[in-house]
């Protein structure tokens, strides 16, 4: 029997166990910045009830019993014990109020897509396989207003109405990533990361790049889009890894 064979008397224990395990990886990749950052995940149809982490608990040490379920549409969850700090409410809450399709969402500040958040022109071109998969996918934020509050995060929330737009690089701040399970979101996440650190590793080369057609680039990104089971599969052996070294991360 593995950690996760275990099922406590709790609401939603798969998505929990799958979101507790999203965050214990992103800090062994230290993707994680200290003791912000959030993910979250929808728990009902239209999106507005969802599970997220406590306020300013280590992604090293979250649980899946930790996870707290918050309402977008009542402010009096921001007074229930382990609340979200203010940012993660405004972040989130716009998010999940504005965007149903947003099943789940994570946002961090890891190193390169925030070094591309920094730059001028924060677009990704499709130099490699990794960065074409996000091409026509993205969409950045030039507006940074400040922390994320309730009306920051409302503005922010409006920028990935549409649903082709799966990464939403946040200008001067890090970035958001969307999707309908925690495999597909956590697993875009990790190759986001990895695109933004080949292209600005490209970029420090001072060289010319070698671009691909925005046909070829296109073609990629649906062909990975369509590519069978590839985030369930990760996230499949990132939990077989940890259940190995006895984590409590599905306690």
């Amino acid at each position: 029997m593995t950690v996760t064979d275990l099922r406590p008397n709790m609401d939603h224990w798969q998505e929990r166990v799958d979101l507790a395990a999203a965050f214990r990886w992103t800090a062994r990749l230290g993707m994680h910045e200290a003791v912000a950052n959030h993910f979250s995940l929808a728990i009902n149809e239209d999106g507005t009830r969802f599970l997220m982490n406590p306020n300013q608990r280590h992604f090293a040490r979250i649980k899946a019993s930790d996870l707290i379920e918050v309402d977008a549409e009542d402010p009096a969850t921001m007074d229930g014990p382990d609340a979200p700090d203010p940012t993660a409410w405004g972040l989130h809450g716009g998010l999940h109020r504005h965007c149903p399709h947003a099943r789940c969402a994570m946002h961090v500040h890891s190193i390169h897509a925030t070094v591309l958040a920094c730059l001028a022109d924060s677009r990704l071109p499709p130099i490699d396989q990794n960065c074409a998969t996000f091409y026509n996918r993205l969409v950045v934020d030039e507006g940074y207003g400040g922390l994320a509050f309730s009306d920051e995060g409302a503005r922010c929330a409006r920028l990935l109405r549409d649903p082709r737009h799966k990464v939403l690089v946040m200008g001067n701040h890090g970035v958001m990533v969307i999707g309908d399970t925690v495999a597909e979101t956590f697993n875009r996440l990790y190759y986001f990361e990895r695109a933004a650190e080949t292209y600005i590793r490209a970029l420090q080369t001072g060289r010319p790049l070698r671009v691909l057609s925005d046909a070829v680039a296109e073609k990629t990104a649906r062909e990975i889009e369509d590519y069978p089971e590839q985030a369930k599969r990760h996230l499949d052996e990132l939990k077989a890894i940890l259940d190995a070294e006895g984590s409590d991360y599905a306690a």
